[in-house]
């Protein structure tokens, strides 16, 4: 047995790692390389919107790629580049943009490994006879019986199991983590050992594709005239003012949106429909039950199973918060979770990811997309009457 629980020596056994130019998975690469394994370095590139893919922090673009290359060429060892810019425009890019046009907010990080990372890279990596895809993800899998179980990292600080809850059973058996039990600072003092030129590099962002994170600017490019004005109105249907597209607001959203009431006002809900901005004070923004949609469950008991009364696990809807105590129920067609002590702006789009406990050493069990947030009563009474009015009209 080897470091990758994989059945055949190092010598033995092909190895692609996902190398996106970055530290963390040069470092993959180098330590599997170290070990003995036949390494093949592939790289995907994604995008290429001219200076956004030169600028700090991108990835899988420009200067990435040349990375990445540089780094295969110091390990000595086979590097591919591989041109995926229409299968990331069509099941990542143009998704993310409907999405958001739709009043939602979409986490495309996860998008993409669903469809490109971990669908389309692994068949290539099978393609290439390897027996693994590796990758610089900071998420542990072990050995669960007949397949294989995600945990959290170790370092905390840099758990990205809020990105891979949608990792299906087959694709979790053939993917392997290797920095999941290292820190970061330990990664870059490993990739400075190793002589390269990545070791001090800046972190990637989350959305590569969005030039200094205006969301807008992507939007109105891929779908121009999607940003209809509309009012923006108070939960109690007073109307406070007008907007120039619902895209350019995000749910919870304090500042910059644009009226004054004399009391502090946040985004409630986005009305796609109505092209309406609703606001209201921050109470209302306190949510203690979800809808899920896409749910992807990784537990050992089916989720049929599971009994009406439901399960009680705990639920991350932020990838930087520590999971809380919540309950899983299934119901007709839908998937809900309770989270038992609330949480406040959270917007359909965004994923609910479940673990086994709050730990750091926690399984993850799955996870889905939120379709609907349901806010207190009187908060969902008033939404429901202010749905039921047309727009440029108030109540009576």
């Amino acid at each position: 047995m080897n470091s990758l629980d994989l059945p055949a020596r190092p010598d033995e056994t092909r190895v692609v790692v996902a190398m996106s130019g970055g530290v963390d998975s040069s470092v993959v690469a180098g330590l599997l390389k170290k070990e003995g394994y036949d390494v093949v370095g592939v790289t995907l590139q994604l995008y290429d919107h001219g200076a956004a893919a030169h600028r700090v922090g991108s990835c899988c673009a420009g200067q990435d790629i040349d990375d990445a290359r540089r780094v295969a060429e110091t390990l000595g060892m086979p590097h591919y580049v591989l041109n995926y810019e229409k299968r990331f425009r069509e099941t990542v890019i143009n998704p993310f943009a409907e999405s958001y046009v739709a009043g939602e907010t979409p986490i495309p990080c996860v998008s993409c490994n669903q469809t490109v990372k971990f669908a389309d890279l692994l068949e290539t990596a099978r393609d290439l006879g390897a027996d693994a895809l590796a990758t610089g993800h900071y998420i542990r899998s072990r050995p669960n019986g007949a397949h294989r179980a995600l945990y959290r990292p170790v370092d905390g600080d840099r758990d990205q199991s809020y990105f891979l809850f949608a990792t299906t059973q087959e694709q979790l058996d053939y993917l392997r983590f290797p920095l999941g039990g290292l820190a970061k600072p330990e990664v870059r003092r490993i990739a400075e050992e190793m002589g390269l030129s990545v070791a001090a590099k800046h972190d990637s962002q989350d959305i590569c594709f969005v030039p200094q994170g205006k969301y807008s600017d992507i939007i109105a490019k891929l779908r121009p005239g999607a940003a209809s004005p509309g009012e923006i109105v108070h939960m109690d249907g007073r109307v406070l003012g007008h907007h120039d597209g619902i895209v350019h607001f995000t749910i919870g959203q304090r500042r910059g949106i644009g009226v004054a009431a004399g009391e502090p006002l946040y985004v409630i809900h986005l009305d796609a429909r109505h092209a309406r901005v609703v606001v209201g004070p921050r109470e209302a923004l306190d949510t203690h039950r979800l809808f899920l949609r896409d749910v992807n469950w990784l537990g050992d008991e089916a989720l049929d199973r599971i009994p009406p009364r439901g399960i009680e696990l705990f639920a991350k809807v932020r990838s930087t918060r520590p999971p809380r105590p919540a309950m899983l129920r299934p119901g007709d067609g839908a998937i809900s979770v309770e989270l038992i002590d609330g949480e406040a702006g959270i917007a359909p789009g965004q994923a609910c990811v479940l673990y086994s406990d709050g730990g750091n050493d926690a399984r993850v069990l799955g996870g889905g997309f939120i379709s609907r947030a349901e806010r207190g009563a009187k908060a969902e009474a008033m939404l429901s009457r202010l749905d039921s009015q047309p727009a440029h009209s108030a109540f009576s």
